[in-house]
């Protein structure tokens, strides 16, 4: 792990390198796994949609066909979800599990950092697009927390979303590996994501010497504290929002918040979760498993916990995409925070996307509608940090 504010030209991988190493370091079975599945996902659409079974419609809306067969194939290969697991084994099963989905995605390059959390130093990822080119005005950047219920997930579950939004953003992403429950309950990841977020809007010069020439150097201007934004998805847009909110009350310069599917109420049942809560990938047990981990001995309805409960959204709060999807139980509570912002004059774009299911960030490799979906996000997320290809 380098330092950050060490050059780490030398740990530096481009995007076809970076891919081979990954390559010779799994196993032939998983990359036999990972042919099979990819041809299977790639059947002519008319021969896919018999495969997948008749359309499923809920709530108005019509399971996207690609989806509906991936989840008839991880039914038949037997994969079990990650909350019956003992916590180790469901966290590898996770990052296996996004590997196989998220396939290969080219990017400029990939630096390893190390970087200040609330208890001690974090792991950290520097994604830099192809076209990132110095400027005097300095880069903006994207800090990004991983999903996974504050319990699974990590830098390694999200590569492939994190390569492809930074592509299609044209923005550097910054993804930090925080501290997970149950080993390190609320408030720990929150302490974490907000004492990386305040570094970052404060030593941005040191991101710059430690990524060389992914930014230019710091006479070009480095990374602009004024175009730096926070996103994640489910549990790390949960972070994400809460570190937004600090960042607003604060006074620390925060200019975007890319929200996907974002945990905000773990404390109240929804709709959502009532329809969606079986059968769609994110089952109520892994939501209770989530809870009851990293909440503990919390109050569900302390606003640290459950954003929905914060009493005022502060009137700098910055701007917001929320991506919802139509099959994910939590859908309801993320699209009500939405509602929430947008009711205090928060600028807030709602999107929902009705076919797919909780996890679609993370299935850029297989699936055609959230590849789509996770490219729309991350234009939108260059537009509002400016960025120019």
């Amino acid at each position: 792990m380098v330092p950050v504010g060490v050059t780490a030209q030398t740990r530096r991988l481009d995007g076809v390198m970076a891919g081979r190493f990954r390559s010779m370091t799994r196993t032939l079975t998983d990359r036999a796994e990972e042919l099979a599945l990819h041809a299977a996902m790639a059947l002519p659409a008319p021969v896919l949609r018999r495969a997948a079974g008749r359309p499923v419609g809920r709530d108005g809306q019509v399971l996207d066909a690609q989806t509906q067969w991936m989840l008839r194939l991880r039914r038949w290969a037997g994969y079990p979800g990650p909350e019956t697991l003992p916590v180790a084994e469901g966290r590898r099963a996770v990052d296996r599990q996004a590997r196989l989905v998220g396939g290969h995605q080219p990017v400029g390059s990939v630096c390893e950092l190390s970087v200040p959390g609330a208890a001690g130093p974090l792991p950290a990822r520097l994604y830099t697009p192809r076209s990132a080119v110095p400027a005097a005005a300095g880069s903006p950047l994207l800090v990004f927390f991983h999903g996974g219920g504050m319990v699974f997930g990590s830098l390694d579950s999200h590569d492939a979303s994190c390569r492809m939004v930074a592509e299609r953003a044209h923005v550097p992403v910054l993804s930090v590996a925080y501290r997970l429950a149950p080993e390190h309950p609320y408030p720990a990841g929150l302490d974490d994501a907000w004492a990386v977020y305040q570094w970052v809007a404060e030593h941005s010069e040191d991101l710059a010497d430690a990524s060389g020439v992914a930014f230019g150097s710091p006479a070009v201007g480095g990374i602009d504290p004024r175009r730096i934004a926070v996103g994640g998805d489910s549990a790390g847009a949960y972070l994400a929002a809460a570190v937004a909110l600090k960042a607003a009350e604060a006074g620390v310069p925060c200019a975007f918040q890319m929200l996907v599917y974002p945990v905000t109420n773990m404390a109240d049942p929804t709709s959502s979760r009532e329809m969606f809560g079986k059968g769609y990938y994110l089952t109520d047990r892994f939501i209770e498993l989530s809870r009851s981990a990293y909440v503990g001995q919390a109050d569900p309805r302390d606003p640290g916990v459950s954003l929905a409960f914060t009493e005022k959204i502060p009137s700098a709060l910055a701007p917001a995409l929320v991506a919802t999807a139509g099959f994910d139980p939590l859908r309801d509570e993320g699209e009500a925070y939405a509602r929430r912002l947008a009711d205090v004059g928060v600028e807030v774009h709602l999107i929902r996307y009705p076919g797919l299911i909780h996890s679609f960030f993370n299935q850029v490799g297989v699936v055609h509608a959230a590849r789509a979906a996770v490219a729309e996000i991350a234009v939108r997320l260059g537009a509002g940090l400016g960025a120019v290809p």
